[in-house]
């Protein structure tokens, strides 16, 4: 998936979040600020084109304050709109480097 997407939905407003990312936001005390600025300078680690109703992927970045953030964002590419799937705060048990699923 092309990041780029997303981060021009955000920056135009055209963002629908999921009630269970706005839980897990609220879990997390991630603002939309620091969720927003994570995928500004992001990178996408894993995509799931086979996503429905729409293709996601899994975006690592890092707030204002250099916190690590995971999203999973999908794209409703006819209308532009990017959709907050899910967010959480990594846990380093189960990442290298935030980016790599450590192996079971």
């Amino acid at each position: 998936m092309n990041i780029e997407n997303i981060i021009g939905a955000i920056r135009h407003g055209r963002v629908h979040i999921t009630d269970h990312a706005r839980d897990e936001a609220e879990e997390d005390r991630l603002s939309y600020e620091d969720i927003f600025a994570s995928v500004f300078q992001g990178t996408v680690i894993e995509d799931y084109p086979g996503d429905r109703p729409f293709p996601s992927c899994l975006i690592y970045g890092n707030t204002y304050s250099q916190e690590p953030v995971h999203s999973v964002w999908a794209y409703y590419q006819e209308v532009g709109r990017a959709i907050l799937v899910t967010v959480y705060r990594p846990d380093p048990g189960l990442w290298i480097d935030w980016r790599v699923r450590r192996l079971k």
